[in-house]
């Protein structure tokens, strides 16, 4: 329920009342009777996740309170980005975002661009809607129509709610197989088969009125290293990315993506400059966002690419580890970037910390450090990209019934969730399959066991689902059982135990990162037991079937499984859902294919390297994919 507003908040919102824009203005207008302040506030692009008072806790910001609608009012910034924590239903976020714009508007601001990551997968902050299947996922398909379809949902579901701006797609190229941030986020690990399901899934967006991203400039699939909590670099030449990680986004530009977002990143055989790291005192490259060799004489110039640059976000340890907020900027700005996204806001102060932001941005183009004139260019494309998707023209944000009845039916529908469910099916690899393992037939009186590992442990609801949906199916044999059960690092002896009294053995694993596959890391002990599993099972002439629910680099893990069915997501369900409730359907539909259910017919989208003895990857190329 929203709050009324209190006599601070109302004072705070007529101190800050400009003269503000008229609609129907030209960008060019509007521009011109910007303050600078006001150019800066417009390139930059907050988030507030939760919300922290006194010695209470943090609470989730899923509506604003009376400091977030004064700050709303008073900085008019170009745009607000949502994460998962301000999503709790479709009204209330409907209502969040609709406060958030008129507190903008209340203070003489251009209404903003709202974003969220809505990548599909494991990237899905719309925890209400439909989560999607993972990029690599609709590679796996072999039908760029499903990225299109599954694009045009997630589009449908978030302007719903007012959302005009997907941070997405990922046009990475995953060809680095120990990438840790990437991985199913993109396509495939072959330039052109990314570029295809990339500009469809642009499409897929656009159809449906909403502005695409192409993410992260100029590509972070090459790297064993996240920049969210490190500073990776790339050693690739231009000659290596034009024939490699930057044909994604060529065609992607062609097929008209809205904004491109930068990786941090360092290039040093192109952006040589270097910067004195404030955390180590070393000497580190400027990172893509940094670089105006990389965003404006590639991007811009070679590339031919005229929409808006925004960066990946500047709390990232990549960047904020290692330059100074004033020296971030300035970098930044001059490299090109035109919409940055700020650390999130989660009380007083860290507002403050903005507000020095846009002072510093201020001085730094009075001072000269900045040409005003490259803060007019970025403000201007931001303007522009407004106008081409009617937000100039937009005066009424208001809450009606009939806008809560079509977000309430349409987020999250049974049709939606059918044709995820669909697309789950279709992208289903199974990469081996021998002595007949595959699916197995589960007889009447039999057991069968579905043993989740560790690193997938708040998955293993999705096994007493499975069962469930088997039994509604009626697709369970006269006293046939299932047993569900997780892997620790206590119950080895019991876990090889129950194997050995099954009668078929589904083993579920999950890789997050390349350490899951090393039984001697706290990540990956239970592929030292799946290994013991796999040959007491055979010992007794029984077959074994692996399902990878993640990364599928698993399946180069267990050479000795007797069939291996990639799925490419499985989201976390640590108990059987409830009625309502949202799932990823990657990991139940490959289940209920192991007893039959369905056939597996994806085609692999990258290539699985075989492993050496550390268990990591090595050049010889164990399964090819199919492109």
């Amino acid at each position: 329920m929203k709050k009324p507003l209190c006599l601070l908040t109302v004072l705070a919102l007529l101190c800050f009342m400009t003269t503000g824009w008229a609609e129907n203005e030209s960008p060019e207008s509007i521009l011109s009777s910007m303050t600078l302040r006001e150019k800066a506030a417009q390139m930059m692009l907050p988030a507030f996740r939760t919300w922290k008072e006194g010695d209470a806790g943090a609470v989730k910001v899923t509506e604003l309170n009376e400091e977030i609608r004064a700050m709303l009012a008073k900085e008019h910034f170009g745009g607000v980005l949502l994460f998962g924590e301000n999503f709790a239903d479709a009204e209330q976020t409907l209502r969040l975002i609709a406060d958030m714009q008129e507190a903008n508007r209340a203070g003489g601001g251009v209404p903003m661009l709202i974003a969220v990551d809505e990548e599909g997968g494991s990237v899905a902050r719309l925890s209400y809607g439909t989560i999607g299947v993972s990029n690599m996922a609709l590679s796996a398909t072999g039908d760029p129509l499903y990225a299109w379809l599954m694009a045009g949902i997630h589009g449908k579901e978030i302007r719903l709610l007012g959302i005009n701006v997907n941070f997405a797609p990922v046009m990475d190229v995953n060809s680095n197989a120990a990438n840790p941030v990437i991985g199913i986020r993109s396509f495939s690990d072959d330039a052109q088969t990314v570029a295809e399901y990339g500009k469809a899934f642009i499409q897929g967006l656009h159809d449906v009125g909403v502005m695409a991203t192409m993410k992260h400039f100029p590509g972070h699939g090459n790297t064993d290293t996240d920049s969210h909590t490190g500073f990776p670099v790339i050693e690739s030449t231009y000659e290596e990315l034009l024939s490699n990680e930057l044909i994604p986004f060529k065609a992607g530009i062609d097929a008209g993506a809205d904004l491109v977002m930068t990786a941090h990143i360092q290039f040093p055989q192109i952006e040589k400059e270097t910067y004195t790291s404030t955390s180590t005192g070393e000497q580190v490259y400027l990172p893509a966002t940094m670089s105006r060799t990389i965003l404006t004489d590639i991007l811009r110039g070679d590339l031919g690419f005229e929409g808006v640059i925004v960066s990946d976000a500047l709390e990232m340890a990549a960047v904020a580890n290692n330059f100074t907020g004033s020296d971030m900027l300035r970098l930044a700005i001059n490299a090109g970037v035109d919409l940055l996204i700020l650390p999130s806001v989660y009380d007083t102060d860290s507002f403050h910390q903005i507000e020095v932001m846009l002072d510093t941005a201020v001085r730094l183009v009075e001072s000269g450090e900045i040409d005003e004139s490259r803060i007019n260019e970025s403000v201007l494309r931001i303007l522009t990209l407004k106008q081409k998707y009617g937000l100039l023209e937009q005066k009424d944000f208001s809450v009606t019934e009939e806008k809560i009845a079509a977000a309430k039916d349409g987020i999250g529908s049974q049709a939606y969730r059918d044709a995820e469910w669909i697309i789950a099916k279709k992208a289903l690899t199974l990469v081996k399959n021998e002595n007949g393992a595959f699916p197995l037939n589960l007889k009447a009186g039999e057991k069968a066991l579905i043993l989740f590992a560790d690193s997938c442990a708040s998955r293993a609801g999705t096994g007493d689902l499975a069962v469930k949906l088997l039994k509604e199916k009626q697709a369970l044999p006269e006293g046939a059982e299932i047993t569900v059960m997780k892997n620790t690092a206590d119950n080895e002896d019991a876990c090889i135990e129950a194997a050995k009294e099954a009668d078929h053995v589904i083993l579920v694993h999950r890789v997050y990162a390349i350490a899951c596959l090393n039984p001697a890391t706290g990540d990956g002990f239970s592929s030292g037991t799946f290994d013991k599993i796999i040959q007491a099972v055979h010992d007794m002439g029984k077959t074994v079937i692996v399902v990878s629910c993640q990364l599928p680099y698993d399946a180069a893990r267990f050479p000795e499984a007797d069939a291996i069915l990639l799925t490419y997501w499985g989201s976390a369900m640590r108990e059987l859902p409830k009625e309502g409730s949202f799932w990823s359907p990657n990991l139940p539909v490959g289940l209920l294919s192991c007893f039959g259910l369905y056939s597996a017919e994806g085609k692999l989208p990258v290539n699985i390297p075989a492993l050496n003895d550390q268990y990591q990857p090595t050049n010889t190329i164990l399964f090819s994919s199919v492109q």
